[in-house]
């Protein structure tokens, strides 16, 4: 039997990474075992995936040199990074959001290539601003030139990665099913709950975070198909309408959908409720091209076991705050 191939995964613990993770320890007869990168081996994510059978390693996207030691000897990496992570006042203080990705980008391009990692699945977005341009009365700016900065940074990464001539796959990916546990967006108004979406008639997309990392897999296995190509992914392509049709169906009530305009969510009370904002209106306003860049049924072809919104509430409906 020949031996198995190694896939590190940053993030191992978190959403993305773990649904790889989780998808390579499922895979027992795959081509690949799995070198989960954790910036804490000891905790209890870390540990549970030791006692499945992962080989778990300390690396941060902060330490160049713990990168370079956990990409050794790998065939495969698995890069993401994460703006909404938790940092301290002073780290806030010291460099913005998006600079951090791009330094973390930049230094998990720097050791994958110093590694000699032969295919590098890199977890990214488009640039709103080749959309948007720089015109702040059609979308704000947030962090100085960024529209929205989790798309527009990881967007500027990735020639962090090609121009290091690294054997590339761009995986675009999107709002994240989850998000609707959030209370973002979900409400209950005179008795009636409603779903709250600024993207007027237009169609958005939307994926559970797990099939990010099963989609990668099936990149990964793939071998050199998709090495120098962007693949998108999501599991449901929605109107309003239609999230708000599919979460009354899994909770038997009727549920509207609530519209409201981009200016209004501005407004909203939360932490960057101007950029969440800025990414609706962009889903809302390049909805057709950024629908047909994640194709359905690709997605589907290299996971079998994408989920829809329906499919996805049928387990997740009870985390769903109902106002």
């Amino acid at each position: 039997m020949a031996e198995k191939k190694i896939i590190a995964v940053v993030g191992a613990t978190g959403a993305q990474g773990g649904g790889l993770a989780r998808a390579i320890l499922a895979d027992v007869d795959g081509p690949f075992r799995l070198r989960a990168l954790t910036r804490n081996p000891e905790s209890g994510s870390a540990k549970e995936l030791a006692a499945l059978g992962a080989e778990v390693v300390k690396a941060d996207l902060d330490d160049e040199a713990s990168l370079r030691a956990a990409f050794e000897g790998v065939h495969g990496a698995f890069v993401v990074t994460n703006y909404w992570a938790p940092r301290t006042e002073e780290e806030e203080a010291a460099q913005s959001r998006a600079e951090m990705e791009l330094a973390q980008a930049g230094r998990a391009a720097a050791a994958a290539k110093a590694a000699g990692v032969e295919h590098v699945i890199w977890s990214t977005f488009e640039d709103t601003r080749d959309f948007f341009g720089t015109d702040d009365s059609i979308a704000p700016s947030v962090e100085g030139g960024y529209k929205v900065p989790h798309f527009d940074a990881k967007a500027e990464a990735n020639e962090l990665f090609t121009r290091l001539d690294l054997p590339m796959t761009f995986l675009v990916t999107t709002f994240y099913f989850e998000s609707m546990k959030l209370g973002m967006f979900t409400s209950r108004e005179n008795g009636k709950l409603g779903v709250t979406l600024p993207i007027g008639d237009a169609r958005s997309s939307g994926v559970a975070s797990e099939d990010i990392g099963r989609t990668a897999l099936g990149v990964f296995k793939r071998g050199s198909e998709f090495i120098g190509k962007t693949v998108g992914v999501a599991g449901s392509h929605l109107t309003g309408v239609e999230w708000a049709a599919a979460l009354g169906t899994a909770l038997g009530e009727e549920v509207e959908y609530r519209p409201t305009s981009w200016e209004e969510y501005r407004a909203y009370p939360f932490p960057g409720a101007v950029e969440i904002s800025n990414m609706f209106q962009y889903y809302a306003q390049d909805s057709d091209r950024f629908t047909s860049a994640r194709d359905l049924d690709l997605a589907r072809e290299l996971n079998p076991e994408l989920k829809s919104f329906p499919e996805w509430l049928e387990a997740n409906k009870a985390g769903i705050p109902l106002g």
